[in-house]
């Protein structure tokens, strides 16, 4: 076994860019030189993990992980150095002597654990062998067919099916030398009270489920003949497979996140397969339960938005609302789709067509204000006085939640046409109710001051645009509070405008993780380079008060965020814009136009100054 050339290496890193390798598992967002995510290795809400496309390296200021494009796929993978090469070969299309490919000695995994993953391993390709090639198998195999799915289809998820005996798989892995009880462990076999085991999945079609790495840690059952329950069997929860953390096709969809920028959840795997078969790549879903809040949290970090497409009953209606308000905790965008005639998107595409289904329900799917309007609307009998009053109020609160004030006064005037309202005393009540949501947010209050005059420089200090001198200021408040810091990174995390502000406050970050108390002169040592260390202590001798209130701290956030949340306001008018176009209303699409213009105009304004 020969150790891979340092020539070959050095080769292999040249011509792979990191950006595009980490960026089919992570959305990167470039601010100044570096392009910033949320860290795929531990949990976080705002972006701490930076990528270096200059020097071709990440690291995590969050969690301290670091270094090149090999590392990154050995952490991401959870593979070894010959497998990351291996990866990273086929990635950037470079061909790799065998020689140097060893098996690695050492596994992420334990021994019980790998043994485990074997199992199933060859499980998978036993039920896939019996579907495609056995008589056994043919029942399975038509209604496969029967519903749609295509040869490749079922290959490339390898689909398989179980027969109809007690011990089939438990007899074929026992041959193979493993140990029953430790299999059903778990979930690969059942046992009985006397000890013996059979098969859990028996006449039923298999779809195995993958981690997020790609391998196969469990597998789900689908019933296909009558009076057989349950219709859907899972694996149990085990070592290896936790329901709440592992999204059916992950491992599949996480390479389309970057261009689609978006996911599309659904309920089942049916549905998932169906929607890739027609070209929907960027699809994942829950594995018989809920969304949680960990399910989010994943989602969060490779895309910005997300597309519900649950089934199109009440039941499906009432899981939308959920996921869509745990997904919207989580800060990604949602949207909402319809599924007509309470279908299931197996069923749509099925009688419609992948195409239709794109263009129909995907395209079209609403935001997450308009489907909430509409979701409470079910619950008032709009016929009544109270029962509308009381519609009216709710839906004031729903909209006040929403971040675009366009989107707020397109929902305002669907109220003032739709109850033949005030438009001012509409406006009041959503000032009322978008002032109360600021206040929710509290800053720490440890010590007394006085208020800090913002925009007012000292003599000899330098005159900054407003989001400059908010950014300076936070970061002076930052070095001299670790608490005040932890509520900076939890509004703006590291998408400060100014460059060298960006790099500074993750450092930052860091280093109070790390439970460091507020010192300059030892913080400025850990940063990498001389103009991050004066910078550092130029903004510490900034004459501040020791206190900040909270209409202070907001007007900073507001300085800071309205730099960079022009393009965001722009994405979310488009939508209006579509919505007014297929509502054939002329005057709302006009009026979404012009201030499209005017934002568009605003941006090119604050970019040249």
């Amino acid at each position: 076994m020969n150790k891979v050339p340092e020539e070959v290496i050095d080769r292999l890193l040249s011509t792979s860019d990191i950006v595009d390798v980490i960026s089919e598992y992570i959305q990167l967002t470039k601010k100044g030189r570096n392009f910033f995510g949320l860290c795929p290795f531990h949990g976080e809400n705002t972006p701490s993990f930076s990528v270096s496309q200059e020097k071709q390296i990440f690291h995590c200021f969050g969690c301290g992980k670091g270094g090149n494009a090999l590392r990154f796929l050995m952490e991401i993978e959870s593979i070894h150095f010959t497998e990351a090469i291996q990866l990273l070969a086929r990635k950037s299309g470079e061909e790799i002597s065998g020689e140097w490919l060893i098996q690695p000695q050492e596994s992420y995994y334990s021994e019980e654990q790998e043994g485990v993953l074997q199992a199933y391993d060859w499980s998978a390709k036993l039920f896939h062998h019996v579907l495609k090639h056995t008589a056994d198998g043919k029942a399975g195999l038509n209604y496969l067919k029967k519903r749609g799915f295509e040869p490749d289809t079922i290959e490339e998820f390898q689909l398989g099916y179980s027969p109809d005996r007690n011990e089939f798989l438990a007899a074929f892995l026992k041959g193979k030398g493993y140990e029953l009880e430790q299999l059903a462990d778990y979930g690969l076999v059942q046992s009985t009270n006397q000890g013996s085991y059979y098969d859990r999945f028996k006449d039923r079609v298999i779809f195995p489920i993958k981690n997020h790495q790609g391998k196969i840690i469990a597998f789900g059952g689908r019933a296909f003949k009558e009076h057989q329950e349950p219709k859907y069997l899972n694996s149990p929860e085990s070592k290896l497979f936790h329901k709440g953390r592992v999204l059916y096709n992950f491992h599949l969809a996480r390479k389309h996140f970057q261009k689609e920028k978006e996911v599309i959840l659904f309920e089942g795997y049916m549905d998932v397969i169906k929607a890739y078969q027609a070209g929907v790549y960027n699809a994942v879903a829950t594995l018989g339960t809920s969304l949680s809040e960990t399910h989010a949290k994943t989602l969060k970090r490779y895309v910005k938005q997300a597309v519900i497409c649950f089934d199109g009953d009440d039941a499906g209606r009432n899981a939308s609302f959920k996921s869509a308000n745990i997904l919207r905790q989580a800060g990604l965008e949602v949207r909402v789709a319809h599924i007509p005639e309470r279908q299931d998107p197996d069923e749509y595409i099925d009688r419609y067509g992948g195409e239709y289904f794109k263009q129909k329900v995907l395209q079209p799917a609403q935001t997450y204000i308009a489907f909430a309007l509409e979701y409470y609307k079910k619950d008032y009998n709009l016929n009544l006085d109270h029962d509308r009053i009381a519609y009216i109020e709710k839906a004031l609160d729903i909209i006040a939640t929403s971040e675009y004030p366009v989107e707020r006064d397109f929902h305002l005037k669907e109220l003032e046409d739709t109850f033949h309202l005030n438009r001012e005393t509409l406006m009041d009540e959503i000032e009322k109710r978008t002032s109360r949501i600021k206040k929710s947010v509290k800053v720490k209050d440890k010590r007394g001051g006085t208020n800090v005059q913002t925009g007012m420089p000292r003599k000899n200090e330098k005159l900054y645009a407003a989001h400059h001198t908010a950014e300076r200021n936070l970061i002076a408040h930052m070095l001299r509070d670790a608490d005040f810091a932890e509520t900076v990174q939890q509004r703006l995390g590291s998408a400060f405008n100014i460059q060298e502000h960006q790099v500074l406050v993750t450092y930052l970050y860091a280093y109070y993780e790390e439970g460091n108390e507020p010192n300059v002169s030892q913080f400025v040592e850990r940063l990498p380079e001389e103009q991050y260390k004066q910078l550092a202590i130029e903004i510490s001798l900034k004459e501040i008060n020791d206190d900040l209130e909270q209409n202070e701290l907001e007007d900073y956030f507001l300085a800071i965020e309205k730099e960079s949340d022009i393009d965001q306001e722009i994405r979310a008018l488009e939508i209006m814009l579509k919505q007014a176009e297929r509502e054939n209303d002329p005057k709302s699409a006009a009026r979404i136009g012009m201030k499209m213009l005017e934002l568009r105009k605003k941006s090119n304004i604050s970019k040249l100054t």
